[in-house]
């Protein structure tokens, strides 16, 4: 998967906020504006740069929406357990590297018994989610992938408000409307297949959605362990964790099987992590998380002109996405939706903003 990030709360001193990578690229970052969470932590402030952070963030998605695409030529010649196990193994141990030079390596054994038992769920989670999302994808698009993993974020957010009792706005609500008018409309050609048949396709439907529950898991679970690591931290633990769990499923020697073009876009897919994590993690520093995350909800429109592109480029590779005008429009209000979801707090929030600058100009009323 590819997806959103979290802060760091051992990084407010130097002003970043390193996001998590997962495989989808959307946004869960309402929290961020919750009263608990502002009076427990300062806040972190954009440098303003705005223009650099759309850039990084259009990096990100860009490096997202390209990520199923390769995938997917990969699979026609490496199983699932063993694309997720070189993708967690190389992603872990750059981060080992990095936190050994700077001396920063964590101690498993200083954790709680309850942040111990986080972590396995954090671990688990992210192991199934890269698994399951690299299963379907074998049985589905790269667009219609992007698309419904898009409802991850959504999960979280539905999590987040049963456990840490987050607020669930008008705008949210109004957002998830369209979000789920926009899946209807997407999948109008197969929604007969869907409810009254176990084909390949519906398959693959129900594994992104086990993908996305077993995404949120983990974020739930990553979302705690954040106050006693940095992001860093916990994704370079959670992904060598991870790694050698999958290890006894993977069948590494299948590199040797691979084309030349499947070789490179398997190694794409492991700097890919890495690359688009950095980018997202850099953007948050100079944009808002909203306008970040709302940015990031568009990758699937990006998926499928890729993958239009594609299909012109290389018909050979990359196969055509069959919808219709009807389905297009569907993946449309999907995106909007999840930007709307996204933007809809700080939205919100600006305009009781103006509206109290407002009053505070507005003089009183004469013999008051």
């Amino acid at each position: 998967m590819s997806f959103v990030g979290a802060p760091d709360h051992n990084s407010y001193s130097n002003k970043t906020i390193p996001a998590v990578p997962v495989q989808l690229q959307t946004a869960d970052l309402d929290w961020l504006h919750s009263p608990s969470f502002s009076q427990s932590f300062p806040m972190h402030v954009s440098s303003g740069r705005w223009l650099y952070g759309f850039l990084l963030a259009m990096v990100t998605t860009i490096l997202w929406a390209v990520l199923p695409i390769m995938l997917k030529e990969v699979l026609a010649g490496m199983d699932a357990y063993t694309v997720t196990w070189y993708r967690l193994l190389s992603a872990g141990a750059v981060l080992f590297v990095w936190l050994a030079i700077r001396g920063r390596l964590p101690s498993i054994r200083a954790l709680s018994t309850a942040n111990k038992w986080l972590l396995a769920v954090a671990i688990l989670g992210l192991a199934f989610n890269y698994v399951l999302y690299v299963m379907a994808l074998s049985r589905l698009t790269p667009g219609t992938m992007q698309l419904m993993i898009q409802v991850a974020p959504i999960m979280l957010m539905l999590g987040s408000m049963m456990i840490f009792r987050e607020r669930f706005g008008i705008g949210q609500l109004i957002g998830l409307v369209v979000l789920s008018l926009g899946f209807v409309l997407f999948f109008n050609q197969r929604l007969g297949e869907l409810f009254t048949q176990l084909s390949d396709y519906t398959l693959g439907i129900l594994i992104t959605l086990a993908a996305a529950f077993t995404w949120a898991l983990y974020g739930l679970a990553q979302k705690q362990l954040l106050t006693i690591w940095s992001s860093v931290t916990v994704m370079m633990v959670i992904y060598l964790a991870c790694g050698l769990l999958i290890l006894p499923l993977a069948e590494p020697l299948q590199i040797f099987e691979l084309t030349t073009l499947q070789l490179w876009m398997l190694v794409g897919c492991c700097l890919n992590t890495l690359v688009a994590y950095g980018a997202f993690a850099e953007a948050l520093v100079h944009w808002e998380a909203s306008r970040v995350s709302a940015t990031i909800a568009t990758t699937p429109l990006f998926t499928f002109s890729l993958v239009a592109l594609g299909s012109l480029l290389w018909p050979s590779v990359i196969k055509p996405e069959l919808l219709n005008s009807v389905a297009y429009l569907g993946a449309l209000l999907v995106v909007t939706g999840s930007a709307l979801i996204a933007l809809a707090p700080s939205l919100i929030q600006n305009l009781k903003n103006r509206r109290l600058r407002r009053l505070a100009v507005t003089p009183p009323p004469a013999g008051s």
